[in-house]
């Protein structure tokens, strides 16, 4: 734990599990969908003529179902720290609209995401279109390097550290800017979701470096992203790793 959470420690035993679960559950479906789902995806719908100027309705559909079920599945697991402080201090004034507001910082949170998801399902569609991605979801090793490269380099600007920041000390913002209202919750989640963006969005676009499905590779994202905003030293043990995101995108370019 990157810090000490004395409002995080009042919360009840029942809304601890209450939303160990839910987060549980949430990231399991969204793993289950991506392993059942993106062999035929990917082959498929996702997987366009280059003849097609323009994807069908339902393939962008399916693109951005699948970038958002990618996000569920890679950042739920670092909101719960999240959702404990925010149920914590809520269950203070309110304790009966405790699931109801968190609820709500879920769906500004994902909302968000979803945002994020429709940019990548876009530059998905249209890098396979022009022809720049296999039949794996792959760019060629030269790009690809670059995007490592890239991913690498972010997390060293003011930013993507600021954005991790944030991310790693909930209590301090939400003491900051506390709101009652029953839209707080949605505008906390909105916020943080934005924070969360601008900490992961490079890395998140390495899956076009490692294949826009591989299931190993976002597996090591999410325990990437999770140690980061989680672990007492998770802001080094993620420089050490964008590092070695640089390093290897040379290898490739050489």
């Amino acid at each position: 734990m990157p810090y000490t959470s004395r409002a995080a420690e009042t919360l009840t035993l029942t809304h601890r599990a209450v939303l160990s679960a839910s987060a549980l559950a949430v990231t399991l479906t969204g793993w289950m969908w991506l392993t059942r789902g993106s062999a035929h995806q990917l082959h498929s719908s996702l997987l366009l003529p280059h003849c097609d100027p323009v994807p069908a309705l339902g393939t962008f559909v399916s693109a951005v179902v699948m970038w958002q079920a990618m996000t569920i599945a890679m950042m739920t697991p670092t909101t719960l720290n999240w959702l404990f402080a925010f149920a914590a201090l809520t269950g203070r004034s309110e304790p009966r609209r405790v699931f109801r507001a968190v609820g709500a910082f879920a769906m500004g949170y994902f909302l968000v995401w979803l945002g994020y998801s429709i940019v990548g399902a876009t530059a998905q569609l249209a890098l396979q279109r022009a022809g720049f991605l296999d039949r794996g979801g792959q760019l060629p090793s030269s790009v690809a390097g670059l995007v490592l490269i890239g991913a690498g380099v972010v997390y060293f600007t003011p930013l993507s550290r600021n954005c991790l920041r944030h991310c790693r000390n909930p209590l301090t913002y939400f003491l900051g800017h506390w709101d009652n209202r029953p839209r707080g919750g949605f505008r906390f989640g909105a916020v943080h979701g934005a924070y969360c963006v601008g900490c992961c969005w490079a890395l998140m676009l390495t899956g076009f470096a490692m294949g826009a499905m591989n299931l190993v590779w976002m597996g090591f994202l999410t325990i990437l992203v999770t140690v980061e905003k989680l672990a007492p030293r998770g802001d080094r043990i993620a420089a050490a790793a964008s590092a070695g995101l640089v390093v290897w995108g040379a290898a490739l370019l050489l």
